[in-house]
């Protein structure tokens, strides 16, 4: 009864390892789940009560249910059927394929990812680089929507930065569903933006059985009643100018939409604008078709980055990147416009040209946008590079030209309500950077610095020509 049993203990450790494995399998990890899923359903009732656009429930299903659903979708077995016929390919082929683009396309929604992780960060990663400013927004006819309406948010493209700041604006309002480059397919973003509600595009990819597959995607969110926002421009604005639409997201979205359905498609139009974009020397780059930097030489800048601007916030020398600002526009319901370019809807059963509606959009946009302190002193300098001002006949130039602006209906952000500080905050940016010279109060372009000063003026030069057209 008392005798002793011996064995190696190579033995008792793969023992001990398996009776781990199976507590952990049968016992913690079924507990852990239970109390995540308990935590976020609740955090999921709770934010429902606050959001105007509740969060659907095409945005809750698993992940697993949302891809069987695409694979064996009507409109992609038919592309797929087609292509094997044309292409003599086996079908199960064809399908293996469908398969990988669905499962690389398809989100995973996570609420407390989105709720706490993501916004929790985005909010203090804006607050340290901006002085963050919402300018307008209509709630008010954002909570009247009805309930079965699809809602888009379309917004201008300035920086990389847009998909965080607009994550943290709109967090009050809804869960926004991004479309998102293959630039971030890398570990561990590309999980975080699938937590998030976001989904890859491969942008240039000219595969029909792809492209079907996509498009399909992001039609069955919107009949789902995801919010979704998508940047018509398609790409990041190189030289800083508003850039005309592409068809693509768009088209997806709103070709083949019948007005005479229930559900209605609503656009938000979206303006953002910053006193300073991170990406805009690299940009430029872009713009003059510059040969790309190496890794090394980015690692080195981005290391050199952080190091000086941690040096200024611990000697209380670091001023943050000036004021980051979004405006949102009214409500456009898609039935209500093709309605005012169609009196009669019966001749008219499905959306076919997108590219009025897009160009219609993107002057809403461009309507919408931020008038900053940076982009108001660099477009009076731009327009006269070899002349110098004195502050009095500066501040004379941009309280001209803000008040041509105001006058016209466009919105501008002052800083403390206050026209002498905006200039002053939009100068002291510029020659902090030294794009402007301080010669004892004399102001003056440093020419060298000319392409990025015309950068920021081009943030609201369409808003400026509007003005000399009329």
């Amino acid at each position: 009864m008392n005798s002793e049993i011996q064995m190696p203990f190579w033995v008792f450790a793969g023992l001990t390892l398996f009776a781990g494995l199976w507590f952990l399998q049968h016992f913690l990890l079924p507990s852990a789940k239970w109390f995540l899923r308990r935590r976020a359903n609740k955090l999921i009732d709770e934010v429902n009560n606050k959001l105007a656009l509740r969060l659907p429930s095409f945005k809750l299903t698993r992940r697993e249910v949302l891809i069987d659903r695409l694979i064996y979708h009507d409109r992609v077995m038919d592309v797929v059927d087609e292509l094997a016929d044309q292409r003599e390919i086996p079908r199960a082929a064809l399908m293996r394929d469908v398969q990988s683009y669905a499962k690389e396309i398809v989100p995973a929604f996570n609420a407390l990812v989105y709720f706490k992780a993501a916004y929790w960060v985005a909010k203090r990663l804006v607050h340290a680089l901006y002085r963050v400013r919402l300018g307008f927004a209509d709630d008010k006819a954002l909570s009247e929507l009805a309930d079965n309406s699809s809602v888009v948010f379309v917004m201008n493209h300035r920086s990389n930065m847009d998909y965080i700041l607009a994550t943290y604006l709109a967090a009050e309002r809804t869960a926004l569903s991004y479309a998102v480059g293959e630039w971030a397919r890398i570990w561990p973003l590309q999980q975080l933006i699938r937590a998030m509600g976001g989904y890859f595009v491969r942008r240039d990819s000219g595969d029909p059985l792809y492209r079907r597959v996509l498009e399909v995607y992001v039609q069955m969110a919107a009949d789902g009643g995801v919010p979704q926002a998508i940047f018509p421009e398609g790409k990041l604005s190189r030289n800083g100018v508003l850039g005309p639409p592409k068809l693509g997201l768009l088209g997806y979205l709103v070709r083949g939409f019948n007005p005479n359905t229930e559900r209605d498609i609503v656009f938000i139009p979206v303006g953002i604008n910053y006193d300073r974009v991170l990406e805009d020397r690299s940009l430029l780059r872009y713009a003059k078709k510059l040969p790309r930097r190496g890794l090394g030489y980015t690692a080195t800048k981005s290391i050199s980055f952080l190091g000086k601007n941690l040096w200024q916030a611990l000697t209380g020398r670091r001023y943050s990147y000036g004021y980051a600002c979004v405006n949102f526009g009214e409500p456009v319901s898609l039935k209500q416009w093709i309605a005012n370019k169609h009196k009669n809807l019966d001749e008219l059963p499905y959306m076919q040209d997108v590219a009025p509606l897009a160009e219609d959009l993107m002057q809403r946009i461009g309507g919408i946008t931020p008038v900053l302190p940076v982009a108001l002193v660099a477009t009076i300098f731009a327009r006269s590079p070899n002349k110098s001002f004195n502050e009095l006949a500066l501040k004379s130039e941009v309280f001209t030209l803000l008040q041509e602006l105001e006058q016209a209906g466009y919105r501008a952000y002052i800083p403390r309500s206050d026209r002498d500080y905006a200039v002053t905050v939009g100068v002291r940016m510029l020659t902090l950077r030294h794009i402007l010279k301080d010669n004892d109060g004399e102001f003056s372009v440093n020419l060298k610095e000319l392409p990025i000063l015309e950068y920021y003026a081009n943030s609201i030069k369409h808003l400026v020509d509007s003005l000399e057209s009329n």
